[in-house]
Formats: C-alpha cells, structure tokens, sequence
C-alpha cells in the first residue's frame, strides 16, 4: 500500500465523500473550508495541511491512512467485479466502498504488527478439497475443527478460533454483515459490531469460510447472483463450523416436538449459536420435517428460556472482545516498546480498551 499523490488524494476524498453521502458543500461546512477548496482539492490542484486532513478524516469517519495510501490490490479487484461505475450511483455502491476502507485499515493494522515483528500469524489454512455442495462444505468445516483441535464441542472464541486458523477478525462499525480478503501471506475479516452475538459469530464463520475454502475475496454487500450457489455453500461451511449438525441431532432423540425444541435451545445456548442457524442444522441432519422446523423457527427462544436451558445466558462474542487474543497483545508489546503511541494503540484495538486502561498496563 503505497503513498499517493496529490491528484490520487484528491480522488480518494471525492470518493468518501459520495460514499458517505455529502454534497461537496456539506463536507466543506463540516470542516470549516470554502467549498472551492474541497473542489480543487478533489480535482488535485491544491494541497492540504495535516490539520486539514485530520477534519477531513473525522468528518468522513475514515481513519487518515485511508487518504495517504492504495487500498490492496484484492480490494481494488472487488470494486471492479461489483460493476459501479462511481462510488455514488447507489446505497450498495456506497456501503461497499465504506466496508471496503475499514477492512483495508483492520489490513494496514495487521501489517503494521507483523513488520515490526511484534505479531506473527498463523498462514491462511486452505481445505485441502473442494467444497462444491452443502455436504461437501460440512466437510470442510469438520476438517477445520480436527485442525484446530476443537473436535465437535462449543467453540468458546469465535475470533481465537480464526485467528488460529490465520484470519484476524475485528468487530468495527460496518454499513454491511461483513467481508474478508486474503492479501498474500496475511488474512483479515471484520464483522459488523453493532448485530446481535449470534450474527456476529456466524459472519465472522462465514467469512473464515471464504478463506478456507479458497475464495480470493469477499464481502456480504451486493453479492452477484452468478455467486448466490457459491455463497450458500460457504453458510454450509459456516454453520456446521459453529454447531455440527451430528450435535443439532441430539435434540431429535427427544420424542415429541416440545422436548426437542427445548433440547434445541439448550444445545443452541451451549454452542451460542442464533436459533436460525440451530433449527437450520437440525432440519441438516434430517433429524425433523420441514413443517416442524418452520414451527421452530417461528418460536425464537426468550433469555428466560435460554437461562432455564443452561442456568445462563449465552456470553456475547465479537462484544467487549474486538480483536484477536494474539494481536491485541501484539499492540501492548509494541506500545511498551514505544513503537507506538498509546492513542494509536487505542485506535488499534478498535475500542476494546481505553488510553486509561493502556496507560496503567503501561505503567505496571
């Protein structure tokens, strides 16, 4: 990711301001310019100050680096593939710009960490088969957990479990689910922070599910429909990945509808997975009709059902916890060796600690 030039600087802030949605007046009311100045600036005629740069940043709520440098080659390649011809023709256009730039931010971070040696990630694992169907997918998601040593239990740390497997994933704010891209020896993900636990958990399987199974890049915005059979087989890979559908058939053991579906909310609690993807791998197994699955899934589990289940409600994942475990002690590493300053690393761990709380690790 090299350093622009005035004229490509000018194209990157016309580009975040159609994706953030502002006339060049809005933006230059935001900032405190005449809207001339946001004009020549866009055109690459005149310069601006890192004064300048940083109310741009703020206003467009971009990080700065965004400005400075080429997003990845893989990131360029989407853009085109999603065939808008300027970032402002539509809503998808627009979020996937927006995705597109935070995902290259959580790459710079990354990247960042590895140069200077403080975090050094497990490589990207690729699913040594191929995956073409559902159950082929289920496959490759069993193959995962053998590698991970997960067997067929709950998996406790959705982002531990990627980050071991090579993807870092972060939960940030997105205008989308999620997206992924494998940016040659390093694999990132980031889901969206602000959707309920189970979603986070299932995108952020979905988006391992990309790189596992050998998909150059992907995002959840405005996917083609040439793509619509790839994607449900990486939501195979994803669901079996989080509760094996051999586990969701326990619940049919039970004999009349009432006892499994309270076996099926213990069973969803335990492996903290949404109700929809729990009935979803139940109907997988073949383990109930379609009829009484679509009964299933019109009774979503209450919190009180769910603390009957398992004595406790489901612990959020993707929540307090924004990064992986490796990473973020790869940003406390290298704020104690003074590479970086304890605000950057504030902005590194994606708000998961405060400068108050980096200040006093520091300190001890």
């Amino acid at each position: 990711m090299t350093e622009l030039s005035w004229t490509l600087i000018g194209e990157r802030v016309r580009e975040s301001r159609a994706a953030a949605g502002f006339s060049q007046q809005a933006l230059a009311d935001r900032v405190g310019l005449e809207r001339s100045m946001i004009s020549k600036l866009e055109k690459g005629d005149r310069r601006i100050d890192a004064v300048e740069l940083a109310r741009l940043a703020r206003a467009l709520d971009l990080p700065i680096a965004h400005f400075l440098t080429r997003p990845p080659e893989v990131v360029s390649r989407r853009a085109a593939i999603a065939d808008a011809e300027d970032v402002g023709d539509s809503r998808a256009a627009r979020d996937a710009y927006r995705t597109d730039a935070v995902l290259s931010a959580w790459l710079r971070d990354v990247r960042q960490l590895v140069a200077e040696g403080f975090l050094h990630p497990e490589p990207p694992r690729r699913y040594p088969g191929k995956a073409t169907d559902a159950r082929g997918a289920a496959q490759a998601a069993q193959w995962l957990r053998d590698e991970l040593g997960l067997g067929r239990g709950p998996i406790d740390s959705v982002a531990k479990a990627c980050e071991d497997a090579g993807q870092s994933v972060a939960a940030v704010a997105l205008p989308s689910d999620g997206a992924s891209l494998v940016d040659g020896d390093v694999a990132v993900s980031v889901v969206a922070s602000d959707h309920p636990p189970g979603r986070r958990r299932s995108t952020a399987a979905h988006e391992l599910g990309h790189m596992v199974l050998g998909d150059e890049f992907s995002s959840d915005l405005g996917v083609h429909a040439s793509r619509d059979d790839r994607e449900k087989v990486v939501e195979a890979f994803a669901a079996e990945f989080l509760l094996p559908a051999a586990e969701a058939r326990r619940a049919a053991h039970d004999g009349d509808p009432e006892a499994r579906r309270s076996s099926l909310v213990r069973i969803s609690a335990t492996y903290r997975v949404s109700w929809g993807l729990a009935v979803t791998q139940l109907r997988r197994a073949d383990a109930v009709s379609a009829d009484e699955a679509r009964r299933l899934r019109s009774r979503t589990p209450t919190d009180v059902e769910f603390r009957v289940a398992v004595g406790w409600k489901p612990q959020p994942d993707l929540s307090k916890v924004r990064v992986p475990p490796r990473y973020a002690s790869a940003v406390v590493a290298a704020l104690h060796a003074d590479s970086i300053t304890p605000a950057r690393a504030v902005e590194m761990m994606r708000g998961q600690v405060s400068i108050d709380e980096l200040t006093e690790e520091v300190e001890e």
